[in-house]
This record gives structure tokens, sequence and C-alpha cells, in this order.
């Protein structure tokens, strides 16, 4: 009877060892939705991102107009530049400009173009999700610039 169960032991292990792991191949990596930390629930990206969008809009103050007078006026000598971001998808978005000492987050609704006046010559985190995509790019900034993105 030992060495009937020793047998069998040292069969499952065997066969438990000769599985058709592959450590070589390249599979994608998923990040899971976050995961609210009170109910355990898994929170959608694009509610996450509409509620954020929602509540932003009663705080912001859009900086259209120094904007404009920066895209029209030679603005050389000014120490701030624009960045115009132009929303061509079916979803809201909201978009985070960070860098040294700068931090700011704009709404952009569907197809609308959102901007901020940030000081130039300086490294510039932009990111957003936009319908479940998320864009990220760094840009060192010396004058005005727009991005398009859409889904």
């Amino acid at each position: 009877m030992k060495k009937f169960l020793l047998f069998s032991l040292f069969i499952t292990l065997l066969l438990n060892s000769c599985g058709t792991t592959n450590y070589n191949s390249k599979r994608p990596i998923y990040k899971s939705s976050p995961v609210n930390p009170n109910s355990g629930i898994h929170i959608n990206p694009n509610v996450q991102t509409e509620r954020e969008y929602q509540a932003l809009l009663k705080t912001y103050k859009p900086e259209t107009a120094e904007v404009l007078n920066s895209l029209l006026n030679d603005s050389s000598n000014s120490p701030t530049v624009s960045i115009s971001v132009e929303n061509k998808s079916n979803c809201n978005m909201v978009l985070t400009i960070s860098g040294k000492n700068y931090f700011k987050k704009i709404p952009i609704g569907a197809n609308k173009i959102g901007s901020a006046m940030v000081p130039k010559n300086q490294n510039y985190n932009v990111s957003g999700m936009l319908c479940n995509s998320v864009y990220e790019k760094t840009k060192y900034v010396t004058n005005s610039f727009s991005i398009k993105l859409s889904n």
C-alpha cells in the first residue's frame, strides 16, 4: 500500500511538472479596472472619467482669452505658451498637464477643444483617458502646440 501511494505521488508530481508552460511567450499585460477599496467593486474607467469630468466642470475656469491672445499676437517674448487639445471622439475626457511647479486638469467635452497656458522651456507630462484608451506624452515645450485626439 505504501509503495502504491509513493508511486501515485511520484506520477502526480511528474505529470504536474510536465505541463505545457511556455515561459518565453510574450503575453499582453492587461490592467484591471480600479477597485473601490471600501466596497471591493470594480470601477469602469469611463464612468470614473465621466464623474471626474462632471465634477471638474463645476469649478474649471477656461483660459480662452489668454490662449487666443498668445496664438494671435507675437508671443515670442512671453514667458508662457499655449497647449491646445482637440477631443475628436464621442467621449468626454479629463486632460492632465503636469510639470515642474505646474499641475492642471482640464475637462474637454466630446468634439470640443481644451487649452491651457503653461510656462515655456519646461518638460510636461500630458495625459488623459479617452474612451477606455490612455493617452500619455512627455514633451519639452518651447512654443505653443496643438494635439488632436480621437478614438
